[in-house]
């Protein structure tokens, strides 16, 4: 199935059904591109560890859009000894659903862009109907902003659901907004007098307005009449005034919730897929599928940790078993009758002699693929044939058996060995990146990490080491290379030709790396001592300001706005400004100067006991001790 929101939700119970059945799954993602800054060779170089690839990619692949995903889900029929095979190709866009869900910003890379639409990319699909997600993190703020709204409702918010409050303060009108809410109260006069209408659709207006049309009703009207905020489909807002009996307000209440709680699964979206691939605990099959992995988790569940080895633990509890089908066939005994392990030339080398085509059918109902046709980088089909590729070699493991099988399982003990390690592309003595423990550290005392100015070539560099034989040079930037010598007892004699050179200063590796450590700690070291005086002088001069402040300044002061990775208001919200601000959104009515009734002492403390925990789970790490002292300050003023 080629899904889309439309269809999403009509499909989703058929995806789960897939997961939940197949012996195991293969994913593929397209991407709206690479690398935001170094080229490909210079983010893959061939000397880096696994650390120093996974920050590289960290850092300049994670703001691409993940914006394709391909799933195909494998079971094997051991009647009739072929698998049955179901594929899915998601579109995915974060487009905002409400006013106040996300606003992703995301990059885009010209040569990726070009590649794509060559091979006949649908972009329509993705940015017009694309399925939308929410990490998380994001989804927990959501809910939390819903049952705050709730809460409110059921208080002093929404009017639809207020019981009389005698005690409730009339509102604060501004001058130049009388005459607009007389106009609306004399047209609400005039529908509660006529029996024959029974509701009452306002004109569109500014997010403020409907702001005190929502705050004087509540007052006036406190019973008999429900209000409600609807878009039109030129995406202007306004309200609606229905006259109500109890019942009927309860029932729109029921209906309201309802509505909110579908419109939040709708929000969570694509990554209700990712969360039921994950809690399967299935096989998950890939190809060269370190960048799909992190994407996924970046995109789906929550922005990459900084270490690689808390990253190796959250991939752990999202995906318990990945298997990479580059590096299967990049390893024994595949390695030496497999010339060429990119995707498409893998599937047709499997068909080849000593390995055996598998059977596969399609479900009924569902697409099937011609391999013949070369869907490459449609993610379902790359998916599809990454399925193929695992299949053919798993079973080629098992002629190694005594008596041969010609079926191996994904649960099979033979191919455990390639489980949850992940291929580094172009590293030439780190095959993989070990999910399941520490990374293999070979020994490089044949390499050297050189220096030069940024004129120089390739050729320049063969010109240095021309008296060394045979060498690989490794860029690592404009002004740096690694290069490796056919004989590492020639290394200390590179080293000292260039004592004495001018332009340009070579280094053993292991001098290389010892350096960079340094350099890294002296950083962390001045990173936190000049973190410390800022926090120092801050304190200092914040001291007596906070002394003449309120307590609704301290805890706002020190829980501020919230942002999650790159995700902020849609610019129509930062155009309109209070756009946000009726039925709670946006803004807390208890802070609000246009409702003079305060909140209690005890209520305060118990808001700032909930910002603390609030604060406490959304610092980083090295940041709790900072805003326990500022919290502990600010409840002490209160």
């Amino acid at each position: 199935f080629t899904t889309l929101p439309a269809d999403f939700k009509d499909n989703l119970k058929k995806v789960y059904e897939a997961i939940e059945e197949s012996d195991f799954l293969a994913i593929d993602g397209e991407f709206s591109g690479i690398s935001d800054g170094p080229s490909v060779s210079a983010l893959t170089n061939g000397f880096d560890t696994p650390e120093e690839r996974y920050q590289k990619l960290k850092k300049h692949s994670m703001d691409f859009l993940l914006f394709q995903f391909g799933l195909c889900t494998f079971k094997y029929d051991h009647a009739e000894e072929k698998y049955i095979m179901k594929s899915f190709n998601f579109y995915i866009f974060p487009k905002p659903f409400n006013r106040s869900s996300p606003d992703v910003k995301f990059v885009c890379q010209s040569s990726s862009i070009d590649f794509l639409a060559s091979q006949g990319f649908d972009f329509n699909k993705v940015f017009r109907n694309g399925i939308p997600y929410l990490n998380q993190e994001e989804e927990r703020q959501l809910r939390e902003q819903y049952d705050e709204k709730r809460s409110q409702a059921n208080g002093a918010g929404s009017l639809s659901y207020l019981s009389p409050n005698p005690t409730k303060c009339p509102v604060t009108i501004p001058d130049d907004q009388k005459k607009f809410i007389e106009k609306v109260v004399e047209q609400i006069e005039d529908l509660l007098k006529n029996e024959e209408n029974e509701s009452l659709q306002l004109e569109p207006c500014t997010g403020f307005q409907r702001k005190l049309i929502y705050q004087t009703l509540s007052w006036k009207y406190p019973k008999g009449i429900h209000v409600e905020t609807l878009e039109s489909d030129k995406k202007e807002r306004y309200i609606v005034i229905s006259k109500v009996n109890e019942e009927e307000r309860k029932r729109r209440e029921q209906q309201k919730q309802a509505k909110e709680q579908e419109e939040l699964n709708d929000a969570v979206g694509f990554s209700r897929v990712v969360h039921a691939i994950a809690n399967s605990g299935k096989l998950v099959i890939g190809h060269n599928m370190l960048l799909d992995v992190m994407h996924t988790i970046h995109q789906f569940y929550c922005p990459l940790p900084d270490d690689l080895s808390e990253f190796k633990e959250v991939t752990s509890c999202v995906f318990p078993r990945l298997l990479d089908t580059k590096l299967m066939a990049s390893t024994q005994p595949f390695k030496e009758i497999i010339n060429n392990t990119s995707l498409a030339e893998l599937e047709k080398r499997l068909k080849e002699v000593p390995f055996s085509p598998p059977k596969v059918e399609s479900a009924e109902g569902f697409p099937s693929y011609d391999t013949a046709a070369e869907q490459l980088h449609e993610a379902g089909y790359d998916a599809y044939i990454t399925g193929l590729c695992f299949i053919s070699m798993a079973d080629f493991l098992g002629s190694f058996l005594s008596p041969p099988q010609n079926h191996v399982s994904a649960r099979s003990k033979l191919i455990e060995p390639f489980f949850n390690k992940l291929f580094l592309m172009r590293v030439m003595d780190i095959p993989y990146l070990n999910l399941e423990g520490p990374d293999l550290q070979p020994k490089r005392d044949h390499v050297l990490h050189v220096t030069f100015p940024k004129e120089w070539k390739t050729s320049d560099l063969y010109q240095l080491f021309s008296a060394f034989g045979n060498i690989q040079i490794s860029w690592i930037d404009d002004t740096s290379a690694f290069v490796s010598l056919s004989q590492p007892e020639q290394v200390q004699i590179a080293v000292n030709t260039s004592r004495y050179a001018e332009s340009y200063r070579i280094q053993t590796y292991a001098e290389y790396v010892e350096k960079k450590h340094e350099e890294k700690q002296a950083k962390r070291k001045y990173t936190e001592d000049s973190w410390k005086e800022m926090e120092r002088k801050r304190l200092k001069t914040q001291c007596t300001p906070y002394v003449s402040q309120s307590r609704y300044y301290c805890v706002n002061s020190f829980t501020g706005n919230s942002t999650v990775e790159k995700r902020s208001m849609s610019p129509i919200q930062e155009e309109t400004g209070s756009d946000n601000m009726e039925e709670g959104e946006g803004q807390n009515p208890e802070y609000d100067q246009t409702d003079s009734c305060a909140e209690s002492l005890p209520d305060g403390k118990k808001r700032a006991k909930k910002f603390k925990r609030i604060k406490t789970e959304q610092v980083p790490a090295g940041k709790h001790s900072v805003c326990a002292r500022d919290f502990l300050f600010c409840l002490e003023l209160s």
